[in-house]
């Protein structure tokens, strides 16, 4: 048995043609029409409360707030109202008038829980107003359901998309010259004309609307995106800052304890070689760590950042920076309570580096006010408090915003270090941080050793 395998070619010409541009959009908005009116088109879509956050609702007691929320529904109900008084005074009194008033008012109710719904209920309204309604004069919209449907496109249009509008709006165009051509009005009057003029309008209004709503959402999302990264560049600027400090710092402890562990064998008389082992092992180790943290240190450095010739600032040099702040025109007071002792030298680091930025802080938002720096070595750590009063005259000069970066950069050294902080504005209109860093109880040394 012989298996064969025809394959058939698409001739030229049909499907296998690629469609032009303009069919490709036909399609597009045939598909666009389907979904926006025909798909779920009477879907439970009940209309949402109003917010009640506003200038003026905010102010309004809470039972009265919770009826404004309805505001939107009580609109809605009162169009209604109008178009079934309209539908009702216009076509007549009876039975045929009170039918219409109620066709009229049907399609506008439906609007608060099936919006595109209430456009079809309609033009099925309209048709069957138009057949027991009698003689007007406008055609093919009875005086009712001209006014329910004027509120039914212009309630569905603010409650879906802009497109959604240009598709009722031209379906509106298509049922008025369908009506006129098989009810057969001739050349008696019409109102499609006007029906067409001012549902434009109305749909132009709400379509405008629309759209700004949707820019000012897109701005405001982009500008809480833009804060964001604004924060997260801050916050990675400061650790930078941070770790190019204690680079030196650490570095600095690395290499005397590599100098250290080369140097202890020379210092007792007959090392075990176990021990002349140990030693080389721990400065090999050491060197290794510092090259390693050189190496790292580096992809964070800027390419035109230059090290610092002079050490790093400790809570030693705080006099001159308190002097230079006092030149700057700052009235500043330094109390320090305990036992003063030496520190770790990245917790006295992050000290001065603190109590500088809290102080430039001072400078810039409350020109003119004095401040007071406060140093506590307790048993447990080190307390600092910053604080400084308002500004004397606000008004006749002007704080020098910075870049926010100053609180940032304390909280990142503060939580590097495991400490606790507060910055908080005063009863009396200054501004005062807080700071405690833990450290650590030294261990007790041990003779004879390096």
């Amino acid at each position: 048995m012989t298996e064969t395998t025809h394959t058939q070619t698409t001739p030229p010409g049909t499907a296998g043609r690629p469609r032009s541009p303009e069919f490709r959009l036909a399609v597009d908005a045939l598909r666009g029409l389907r979904q926006d009116l025909f798909h779920d088109a009477f879907a439970y879509r009940p209309l949402p409360r109003t917010a009640v956050d506003g200038r003026l609702t905010r102010h309004l007691p809470d039972r009265m707030r919770a009826h404004a929320a309805r505001t939107p529904h009580a609109v809605v109900v009162a169009g209604g109202l109008v178009a079934l008084l309209v539908g009702t005074v216009t076509t007549g009194v009876g039975g045929p008038g009170l039918l219409c008033g109620l066709l009229a008012l049907a399609p506008v109710l439906l609007t608060l829980v099936r919006p595109v719904g209430a456009l079809w209920l309609s033009f099925a309204a309209t048709t069957v107003a138009a057949v027991l309604g009698g003689d007007w004069d406008g055609r093919p919209w009875p005086p009712g359901s001209f006014v329910s449907h004027l509120l039914v496109l212009t309630i569905v249009a603010a409650r879906t998309r802009p497109r959604t509008a240009g598709w009722m709006w031209l379906l509106t165009a298509v049922y008025g010259f369908w009506a006129e051509t098989v009810f057969g009005y001739g050349n008696d009057y019409t109102d499609t004309g006007p029906m067409l003029v001012l549902s434009a309008l109305a749909l132009l209004v709400v379509t405008v609307r629309h759209v700004r709503r949707q820019a000012e959402q897109e701005v405001t999302a982009q500008q809480s995106v833009t804060e964001h990264e604004r924060s997260r560049r801050t916050l990675l600027e400061e650790r930078t800052t941070i770790a190019r400090e204690l680079h030196d710092v650490v570095a600095h402890h690395m290499s005397v304890v590599a100098i250290q562990a080369e140097a202890a064998p020379y210092r007792v008389e007959n090392p075990p070689p176990e021990l002349e082992k140990a030693f080389a092992t721990i400065r090999e180790n050491a060197v290794a760590a510092l090259t390693e943290l050189r190496r790292v240190l580096g992809v964070v450095r800027a390419e035109n950042y230059e090290a610092p010739d002079a050490p790093q600032p400790t809570l030693a040099d705080l006099d001159g920076l308190l002097a230079n702040v006092r030149e700057a025109g700052l009235e500043v007071e330094k109390a320090v309570t305990g036992a003063v002792r030496e520190l770790p030298q990245g917790v006295e680091l992050s000290a001065y580096r603190i109590v500088q930025e809290a102080l430039s802080n001072t400078l810039r938002h409350a020109p003119g006010a004095g401040a007071r720096v406060e140093i506590g070595y307790v048993l447990g750590g080190l307390g600092l408090r910053i604080v400084n009063g308002p500004a004397p005259a606000p008004d006749l000069v002007k704080p020098s915003p910075g870049a926010g970066h100053g609180i940032t950069g304390m909280r990142e050294r503060v939580s590097m270090l495991n400490g606790e902080m507060t910055a908080a504005a005063t009863d009396e209109g200054g501004y005062e941080v807080a700071v405690f860093l833990p450290v650590p109880a030294a261990a007790p040394a041990i003779e004879g050793g390096a």
